[in-house]
């Protein structure tokens, strides 16, 4: 592990709870714009990152933020599909919401890169850390394995025989499978997501 770096950890750590405050509040408006009133009900159509964080996937940001890599969740936001005029397609872009919204700010992040190449650098750092950390937490969440984003996006685009066999699977062994990833983290992770987000990133900031 390369040497600690303070002022990286706590610029890490901003950036991922802005990210994921933004990533579940993007799933429960969406829900919300969708016909369910469950993620309202329960205070999720919020800003403040109390109101999305979860302790495990804090815990994650840390460790991540600590050996420099930096990825984690928020508590997943509870909906009623039944809710929804298409209950599996309601789900699956209340799902990609979260994803999407993680793009979007990596685009913004490199955007005021690209336009204020002269702030100091830690504002650097800043804009650089908000296009790696968003592009890693919307690839990472379309994982396609149960909790992560991923699984209600194939199991909506599935024919519905297969989409019912990979709910099965995903019962029995999603949360092993990312249970496993989690502890394997970074390491894991970082082989399979880095590659795309190092492609991406270069796209973005241009060099």
């Amino acid at each position: 592990m390369k040497d600690f770096d303070p002022q990286q950890f706590i610029i890490q750590m901003a950036v991922l709870i802005l990210a994921i405050t933004i990533h579940e509040f993007s799933h429960a408006i969406t829900a919300d714009k969708l016909g369910d009133p469950t993620p309202r009900s329960q205070g999720r159509i919020s800003l403040f990152p109390t109101d999305h964080l979860d302790p495990l996937g804090t815990l994650m940001m840390l460790i991540t933020a600590y050996t420099g890599y930096g990825i984690g969740w928020g508590r997943p936001v509870m909906t009623n599909p039944r809710n929804f005029e298409h209950p599996v397609r309601g789900s699956a872009l209340v799902a990609i919401a979260g994803p999407i919204s993680n793009i979007l700010q990596a685009i913004v992040f490199a955007g005021l890169y690209r336009l204020m190449p002269n702030l100091s650098d830690s504002v650097q750092t800043l804009f650089i850390l908000g296009v790696y950390i968003n592009l890693s937490l919307a690839l990472f969440n379309m994982i396609p394995i149960g909790p992560l984003d991923g699984h209600w996006v194939i199991q909506a685009i599935l024919p519905r025989d297969l989409s019912m066999q990979y709910e099965r699977l995903n019962r029995a062994y999603g949360s092993m499978v990312f249970i496993g990833l989690v502890l394997m983290a970074p390491g894991v992770l970082r082989s399979l997501i880095s590659p795309s987000v190092l492609s991406m990133a270069k796209i973005l900031i241009g060099s």
